[in-house]
């Protein structure tokens, strides 16, 4: 009898000793308050101070102050405060009747709602956290994604230098050089550049020295028979063709890149940043303001006829100023719809054998830019702001429309220098920039708490 109840003693002395098997003392709401509404914490938000806040109670606080720090001991407050899910699910296991009272006030007020839209926003800008495992590396130099991109820009700078440095000026030279002061070698360097077939008539122009003034002066008749002997109907079509051209415009009409470059830096530069901004503003802008010149041949070289695409070369597609099929108008506009930056991808892959380097930097970014645009409809679809989007579009026009605007006043005073570094930052650096854009896509991804 007094060993039973010496076992029941000591019963209640472990219990009493046990806080988890304890039921006093009574855990109150008092004890999850928080500190800005003195009220139970719905999704408690802990900052690097150890403080918790409910979490529209820190956007509101952080919407009135644009201040990133603690609204108790005003320490600053690091990346982008996440919410605390041990707490917030211990609170709503503990006190599920006044969390869900909370939750129908918070939803009913219009400016709680906006405050946490703007705050996730900001958010959503900012660069997330990495993972305490990698901290170590971050501060020892980023870890090994920053020695990748740190390794990528000195690749950059170096074909850049290198591009500068071995460039031919024939190729500037002769956009801007009036055709009847062409030399012989000039006239050659333009047959060689409308395609490789015009090398097996190298030697016959060599051969005559045919200069500017004379390539003027000859005819279809005079090209099928010898000295040049052009047999090829189609090879003396496309020679005359471009002949007229010349003719025309007195210059040599640009064919690559820098020659378009030289001829239209303005042009060339504000494409360039437009159809990385906004691809489906840019060709829209190319089909209204410059069809012929610039339209037609991206279009003919995106999208070519299946029977002509097979024996054409980079060249004679740009030089076909035929309307487009409706085969070739369908297509086009599929792709102008949901894929903008593959259009970007395709003309460039086109021309791979002109521009080796070039071209696969803005293959890359158009892989990049369209993985960032896929981001961005993933966000409007996973918050529900399909609503927005009309609003979205409209804000993004009137961006890019006055941004053109403001450029086309102030290009003649922007020196030619700047122009430069703009346009060679864009087309070779901001691969490497959206290369870390996408990781931190992902990265957001991956830490986000919805």
């Amino acid at each position: 009898m007094e060993k039973s109840q010496q076992n029941d003693l000591n019963t209640m002395s472990l219990e009493k000793d046990d806080p988890l098997k304890s039921s006093s003392p009574q855990i109150s709401v008092s004890e999850f308050s928080c500190h800005c509404c003195y009220d139970i914490l719905v999704n408690p938000t802990t900052l690097n101070c150890g403080h918790s806040f409910c979490r529209h109670c820190l956007a509101l606080w952080w919407t009135s102050s644009k201040k990133t720090e603690c609204p108790e001991c005003r320490e600053k407050w690091e990346g982008f405060p996440k919410v605390n899910i041990l707490l917030r699910d211990a609170i709503e296991k503990l006190f599920p009747d006044a969390i869900r009272m909370r939750f129908e006030d918070i939803q009913q007020n219009n400016d709680i709602v906006q405050s946490l839209a703007a705050f996730q926003k900001y958010g959503n800008d900012q660069i997330p956290l990495v993972p305490n495992t990698g901290r170590v590396n971050q501060h020892r130099g980023g870890g090994f994604f920053s020695g990748v991109l740190t390794a990528l820009t000195g690749v950059a700078v170096v074909l850049l230098v290198y591009h500068w440095s071995s460039r031919e000026s024939e190729h500037d030279l002769l956009v801007h050089k009036a055709v009847a002061k062409w030399t012989a070698e000039e006239v050659v360097l333009w047959l060689e550049q409308l395609g490789p077939w015009a090398t097996l008539y190298r030697d016959r122009f060599l051969s005559e020295r045919v200069n500017g003034r004379l390539l003027l002066t000859l005819t279809e008749e005079e090209f099928s028979r010898a000295p040049y002997t052009i047999e090829n109907s189609s090879h003396r079509r496309a020679i005359l063709m471009e002949l007229e051209r010349v003719k025309a415009l007195g210059v040599k009409p640009p064919q690559n890149l820098w020659e378009y470059k030289a001829v239209n830096p303005g042009r060339s530069l504000f494409l360039l940043y437009a159809l990385k901004s906004s691809p489906r503003l840019g060709l829209l802008y190319l089909y209204l303001f410059d069809y012929t010149d610039t339209f037609l041949p991206f279009i003919h070289t995106i999208c070519p006829l299946q029977e002509d695409s097979s024996g054409e070369d980079i060249f004679t597609k740009l030089l076909d100023l035929r309307e487009p099929t409706w085969k070739q108008w369908r297509e086009f506009l599929v792709k102008y719809s949901f894929l903008p930056y593959q259009l970007i991808a395709e003309f460039a892959w086109d021309w791979l054998e002109v521009h080796y380097w070039t071209s696969r930097f803005l293959i890359v970014n158009a892989m990049l830019l369209s993985v960032l645009e896929l981001f961005s409809f993933w966000r409007i679809w996973s918050r529900s702001e399909l609503k927005t989007v009309p609003q979205r579009m409209w804000s993004h026009f009137w961006k890019v429309s006055t941004q053109g605007l403001f450029v086309a006043m102030f290009w003649p005073l922007i020196p030619q220098f700047v122009c430069n570094c703009l346009f060679y930052w864009a087309l070779y650096f901001n691969p490497i920039i959206n290369i870390d854009l996408v990781v931190k896509e992902v990265r957001r991804l991956e830490t986000q708490v919805f």
